[in-house]
């Protein structure tokens, strides 16, 4: 039994060791009538990884925008890994060119091996403060992503070496924290930025052998 749990702690893991990457918007540069917002990156996520996003923004006092993001890492087989995201960003503060937002995601993802699938729902909570002009930004991140809950399915392989291993769910109690920074430059229907920063645990030690995760991104707005 001690076994079985150390093959599942080591692939939770690796299914935990996701870097969080909320959507990134430039609040000065979003005009009114601007209420769609795409988005495509390029990135190192513990590995090198493609998404795709979109949100609908809403004109409130306090502004803000639902949707949704879907990243996948490099490699041959694209749906083996992958993450989906749903939730909400609200800016909840200005003065001048200083702005604070928050962001607050649902997470699915999966990670897949020779020996064991993983499926996880979890959450995400960031915080983002920083200088927003229409042309340009820099701001400052930090956040927690919480896994809740992870299916764990031994394949095959796994099965013939360990036939004690029991397929389930689990409620693991890790999570991860992130801070970097990010910064962009903005026209009239297109912002480019980069996000750049570090991933630890929630004990604050290092998960993986280069804990650090990297963004380029683009955002169309119309």
């Amino acid at each position: 039994m001690k076994t079985i749990c150390t093959i599942i702690s080591i692939f939770l893991v690796a299914l935990l060791t996701t870097a969080t990457n909320a959507q990134t918007i430039n609040w000065a540069a979003v005009r009114p009538d601007q209420k769609h917002i795409i988005n495509a990156n390029i990135g190192w996520d513990y590995a090198a990884s493609y998404g795709i996003g979109y949100a609908y923004k809403f004109n409130t006092k306090i502004p803000f925008t639902m949707g949704g993001q879907a990243s996948v890492p490099a490699g041959e087989n694209l749906a083996d890994d992958f993450k989906t995201k749903l939730g909400t960003q609200a800016r909840v503060f200005r003065s001048g060119d200083f702005q604070t937002s928050v962001t607050i995601y649902g997470i699915f993802r999966q990670y897949q091996s020779t020996l064991v699938t993983l499926r996880n729902f979890g959450s995400e909570f960031i915080g983002i403060a920083g200088l927003y002009r229409p042309k340009w930004f820099v701001a400052a991140e930090f956040g927690f992503d919480k896994a809740i809950t992870t299916h764990v399915r031994g394949r095959e392989l796994n099965k013939e070496h360990y036939p004690s291993f029991q397929d389930g769910w689990y409620v693991p109690t890790g999570g991860n924290f992130v801070y970097g920074i990010q910064t962009g430059y903005s026209m009239k229907s297109m912002d480019v930025y980069v996000k750049v920063g570090k991933t630890v645990d929630q004990y604050f030690r290092s998960t993986a052998m280069v804990p650090f995760y990297f963004q380029f991104g683009v955002n169309g707005k119309f």
